[in-house]
C-alpha cells in the first residue's frame, strides 16, 4: 500500500523532535508540508537531506506497480494495484478471449459467429476482445483483434488455470494478494484462467463470473456462446464501473417510437442503468412515448430523492425549460413507483400535468401500459 503523508511523517526529524527539524533544506516550510507532499508525489524523497535509509526503502517499495500491464493491439490487461474496486477502482476489465484452430473445418464459420457477435449495453457496445489462434500459418481475414498462439504464450501473462475450481480461485487470491499487499515481482504478471471444451456451459458460467471479481485479467475459452458472453459482459461491466463515477446520460426529453402530441410521458432521473432499463421497455412497448430525464447526478430514483436531487421544483424546471406542455396534448405524467410518496408534492408543483404513479420496475412497464393508457 502506498505511504500517507503521517506515515511518512513519523520517520522525518519534527516527528522526532530531532536535530533538522523543519530546517527548509527541502524547500519546504515543514516537515509535515514535506511529507504530504511527497505522499502525492509532488515532491521528490531525495529533497529530504535527513530522510533516514528505513524511510526510503519503504516509500520506492509503496510507489512499485503491484501489478504489470500488458498490452496487445491496444487491448490493455492488467496494471491493476488495489484487491477491492471501493479502495479506488478497478482499471482494466478482464478481457474475453475465444481460442480458435486454423485447421479445424469449421474455422471460417466460428470466425463469421465472432465477428457478428455484438451487444450493446448502458450506451456501450461489446464484442469478442481477442481471437488466439492456433496452427496459424497464414493472415486471418478478419476484423476482429486477433493473435497467434505462439506469440500469446510468449507474453508475459501467467496462467493460473488448476485442476480444480477451488485450486484456481485459490491460486487467482494468492497471486492478486501477493502483488498488491507484498508487491511481489514474482507475482506481477496478469493472470488468465483458460477453460478447455466439453464443460457444461452453467458450470462455465458460474466459474467464469467468480474469475471475474477475483481475479482473473483474462478468460480465455475454446468453445464460443453467444448467450454466455453476454452474461459475462453485463457482470464485467458492472464489476469495472467506477464506483466513484455514477454512470449519467443527459438531462433532457427523449422519444421512442415517434411520439406525436397524443403520446403517453414518463419521468425518470439521468442514472444510466435507470434510463436504459426503462428505455428498453419503451422501445420494444412499440408504443408513441416520451421520456422525461431530469438532472440529478447520475443518481437512481430513490437516491436522488434521498439526496435532494430529484424534487418537485427540479421536475418542473425541466418540464418547462424543454417547454414540454407546448409540445403534447396528453396531461398525465407517469412517475417511478418508487416516488409514489411524492404525488401530491408533484401535482402541486407540476399544475399543467396529472401525475400518475407507475411501476416500481421497468420490465412491468409493459403490462402497465396495456392496463392503464
Amino acid at each position: 500500500m502506498e505511504l500517507s503523508g503521517l506515515q511518512i511523517f513519523k520517520y522525518l526529524p519534527a516527528a522526532k523532535k530531532a536535530e533538522h527539524t523543519n530546517c527548509k533544506l527541502c524547500k519546504q516550510p515543514t516537515c509535515m508540508a514535506f511529507a504530504l507532499k511527497l505522499a502525492k508525489n509532488q515532491v521528490d524523497i531525495s529533497d529530504c537531506p535527513f530522510a533516514p535509509e528505513e524511510l526510503k526503502e519503504k516509500f520506492l517499495h509503496s510507489r512499485k506497480q503491484p501489478q504489470k500491464t500488458v498490452e496487445i493491439d491496444g487491448l490493455k490487461i492488467g496494471g491493476e494495484n488495489v484487491l477491492y474496486r471501493h479502495e479506488k477502482t478497478f482499471i482494466n476489465p478482464t478481457a474475453f478471449a475465444v481460442e480458435l484452430d486454423m485447421h479445424a473445418p469449421d474455422f471460417a464459420d466460428k470466425i463469421k459467429r465472432l465477428e457478428s457477435f455484438e451487444i450493446t449495453r448502458v450506451n456501450e457496445k461489446y464484442k469478442v476482445d481477442l481471437v488466439i489462434i492456433k496452427n496459424c500459418d497464414s493472415d486471418v481475414s478478419t476484423s476482429l483483434r486477433w493473435i497467434k498462439e505462439e506469440d500469446f504464450l510468449r507474453l508475459p501473462l501467467k496462467n493460473a488455470t488448476c485442476e480444480t475450481f477451488k485450486l484456481t480461485k485459490e491460486n487467482l487470491i494468492n497471486i492478486r494478494t501477493r502483488a498488491i499487499k507484498e508487491k511481489d515481482e514474482n507475482f506481477s504478471e496478469p493472470v488468465y484462467v483458460k477453460f478447455e471444451s466439453g464443460i457444461n456451459a452453467e458450470e462455465v458460467c458460474a466459474q467464469a463470473s467468480y474469475y471475474i471479481c477475483k481475479y482473473a485479467n483474462m478468460l480465455v475459452f475454446t468453445d464460443f456462446d453467444e448467450a454466455l458472453f453476454s452474461t459475462l459482459i453485463t457482470l464485467r461491466q458492472n464489476i469495472f464501473t467506477d464506483p466513484q463515477k455514477p454512470l449519467q446520460v443527459e438531462a433532457k426529453i427523449y422519444e421512442f417510437n415517434n411520439p406525436d402530441e397524443n403520446s403517453i410521458i414518463f419521468m425518470t432521473t439521468n442514472f444510466a442503468l435507470t434510463f436504459f432499463a426503462v428505455a428498453a421497455e419503451l422501445e420494444n412497448l412499440n408504443v408513441p412515448s416520451y421520456l422525461v430525464v431530469t438532472p440529478a447526478d447520475g443518481m437512481s430514483v430513490l437516491t436522488a430523492w434521498s439526496a435532494e436531487k430529484f424534487t418537485a421544483k427540479v421536475a418542473a424546471k425541466t418540464l418547462k425549460k424543454f417547454g414540454l406542455a407546448n409540445k403534447v396534448k396528453t396531461r398525465k405524467i407517469i412517475i417511478p413507483g418508487l416516488l409514489a410518496h411524492m404525488k401530491q408534492e408533484l401535482q402541486d408543483e407540476i399544475e399543467d400535468f396529472e401525475i400518475v404513479v407507475g411501476t416500481v420496475e421497468a420490465y412491468e412497464i409493459s403490462d402497465f401500459v396495456k392496463n392503464n393508457c
